[in-house]
């Protein structure tokens, strides 16, 4: 199975561009993808690294509805070293995504990591988890790790089924 395919079947819906593997997890799955700042149809998308691991996002999610995200902003607002990190997170995000437009291209991505503007805000955790999982310094995924992992599946999430990769029935969340 190749990684896009495998990513594909992780979120449940085809993916509108290449993508290639930025992290993965134990059983060899990819955790990230990272996709390209211009979609095959030419949209912009400010998302450098996307969470596709079914069990991240479902954990990640727990945290954003648990208030996360109101929590980490309240702590950048408060912590002068965490909000100069995460400045300096958004500004190595949008460097790198910006690297990557290709020559001529209509419509571009703005922002840093889920195209927040560029020291400020957090708008999604998965994002900024995503960031720190594909190896790069981020304090707000950071400091969602601890609740994520271990990404300690058992069986694979996705299995090759007939036509390609499919998401595994035999898969659920490890307790």
């Amino acid at each position: 199975m190749d990684d896009r395919e495998v990513a594909a079947a992780q979120i449940g819906r085809p993916l509108r561009s290449p993508a290639t593997a930025a992290a993965r997890c134990p059983l060899g799955l990819p955790v990230v993808v990272s996709v390209p700042p211009v979609l095959d149809d030419g949209t912009p998308f400010p998302t450098r690294y996307w969470l596709s691991c079914p069990l991240a996002v479902r954990r990640v999610g727990r945290v954003e509805s648990a208030g996360g995200v109101r929590a980490l902003e309240r702590h950048a607002g408060a912590d002068p070293g965490f909000a100069d990190r995460l400045a300096a997170a958004h500004r190595r995000y949008q460097a790198e995504r910006d690297a990557a437009v290709p020559p001529g291209a209509a419509l571009t991505p703005t922002g840093g990591v889920a195209g927040s503007e560029a020291g400020g805000g957090i708008k999604c955790l998965h994002a900024h988890f995503a960031d720190t999982a594909a190896g790069n310094d981020n304090p707000v995924g950071e400091a969602v790790a601890p609740y994520v992992e271990p990404l300690d599946c058992t069986v694979p999430c996705v299995v090759e089924g007939e036509g390609g990769a499919v998401r595994n029935p035999a898969w659920q969340e490890p307790r």
